[in-house]
Formats: C-alpha cells, sequence, structure tokens
C-alpha cells in the first residue's frame, strides 16, 4: 500500500502537483481498514473545544498489544482529538492548497504559524489570554493539528510505546518539517528571515520567489504523502466502532 503512496509523489514537482487531490479516490475504498509539548502549548489545547466525531458504542476487543491502551482511552482519544485532526486534513487539502497556488505568503506563514508565547498582559486576564491566543493558530499549525495528532498516538500504547504509536509518531515528525519549512520559506518571501543554512546561517543564498515557491510545492507533496501514511497507520485495526479517518 505504501508503494501506492510514493510511487504518486516520486512523479516530481510539476507532474505531481496536477495529480490532485494528492490520493486516488479509490485508494480509500481498498483499503480496509516527538516533541513535549509546553505548558504554554498544554494551556493551548485545553482551549479547544472538544467535538464528538460519532457516537460511540460498545468497544470491540483486538488482542493487539498496539491497542490494549486503547480499551480504556481511545474512544476519549478519538473524541477529543480527531475532530482537530480531520479539519486539519481538509485544511491542508484546500486553503493551504490554494495559498500555495497562489504564492500568497502571507497566508502561508498565517497557517503554520503556532500562537504566540504567553506575555504579561496574557497572565492579567482572567482565562489567562488563552482563548485569544487559541484563536491565532494557524489552519495547520504545529499547535492545532500536530500535537492532537501526537496525543492521539499515543492512546495505541499501554505500558511501553507500542510500535504503531512509533509509525504514526514518525509520521507527524515528517508533517512537522514540512510545517516548518512550509513557514521558513513564507518568512523569506515575506523579508522576514533570512535563508537558513551554512555554519550558523552564514553563507546561505537568498533564495528567489520562484525557488521558494518551488521550494513550498515540493514540500506540500512530501506533507500529502506523509499524512496519508499518517492516516493509514493510524486506522490500521481500529474498532469498527469508531469511523475510519479520511485521507487528503
Amino acid at each position: 500500500m505504501m508503494k501506492v503512496f510514493l510511487a504518486v509523489f516520486a512523479l516530481g514537482v510539476t507532474q505531481a502537483w496536477a495529480l490532485a487531490p494528492m490520493v486516488d479516490s479509490s485508494l480509500s475504498r481498498r483499503v480496509s481498514s516527538p516533541t513535549k509539548a509546553s505548558s504554554t502549548r498544554a494551556d493551548f489545547l485545553s482551549s479547544l473545544p472538544v467535538a464528538v466525531a460519532v457516537a460511540v458504542g460498545t468497544s470491540v476487543s483486538f488482542p493487539d498489544n498496539a491497542v490494549a491502551r486503547g480499551r480504556a482511552t481511545l474512544e476519549y482519544s478519538y473524541e477529543r482529538y480527531t475532530p482537530r485532526i480531520q479539519a486539519g486534513g481538509t485544511f491542508y487539502a484546500s486553503t493551504l492548497r490554494k495559498l500555495i497556488e497562489k504564492n500568497d505568503w502571507a497566508g502561508i506563514k498565517a497557517a503554520t504559524s503556532d500562537p504566540p508565547k504567553k506575555t504579561k498582559a496574557d497572565r492579567a486576564k482572567i482565562d489567562g489570554g488563552i482563548a485569544e491566543r487559541a484563536a491565532q493558530a494557524g489552519g495547520f499549525s504545529d499547535a492545532r493539528v500536530l500535537v492532537a495528532a501526537d496525543l492521539y498516538a499515543s492512546a495505541f500504547s499501554d505500558n511501553s510505546i507500542s510500535a504503531k504509536t512509533k509509525t504514526i509518531q514518525t509520521h507527524v515528525a515528517t508533517l512537522r518539517e514540512v510545517i516548518q519549512g512550509m513557514n521558513q520559506a513564507a518568512k523569506e518571501a515575506l523579508g522576514e528571515e533570512k535563508a537558513s543554512g551554512g555554519l550558523f546561517g552564514i553563507g546561505a543564498k537568498s533564495r528567489s520567489q520562484t525557488e521558494l515557491a518551488k521550494a513550498v510545492r515540493q514540500l506540500y507533496l512530501e506533507g500529502g504523502n506523509a499524512w496519508n501514511q499518517f492516516i493509514f497507520a493510524a486506522n490500521d485495526g481500529l474498532p469498527i466502532t469508531l469511523a475510519k479517518l479520511p485521507y487528503l
């Protein structure tokens, strides 16, 4: 199955960019199935609304240790984190794609940026400024989407980290690098930062707008591939009482 993903994204930037959506819609029919967050990020996470994605019935037992913890917490984690994960996938496939097609650097930067750090002014507010800062998180930012994906992955582990959790978090780590790369490129295009690289950033060649646009498109393709592999791993062995997450 992974060969299908890699084959699509190995065609090159120009050709693969035209193969929208990122994965053949027939794929979903054929499939039957990090860095520790800071206290500031934890505050942000607690402020987001919890949406129930599906009505959950009786749990189905599975012998695999990867879902051992899931017998107790998987349904809770599913309800708490998958709405943000699914919203992130929708944003990636639609809004973020359009921003990249238009070379909307300000939009790309905003879409991939985390909320600002807590200030003294925030601490003076009743909620510590959490609600205001949460609203500033980008539609496909680390804080809004990828942290939720990491936390959901942990639900597939028991006393020790399972192979499934490690696999999911590997794909999330790739997505994190992609988003950081997009954010960096957007800041370069806006003249807010210089190109990174070289020794301590010295000697790094500034990239033209054309080069930045090409780099971001390549990152988008890599991110799409990583996202679909993340979804594949998350859906594998999922109890039938829980709806499988959609591909891009």
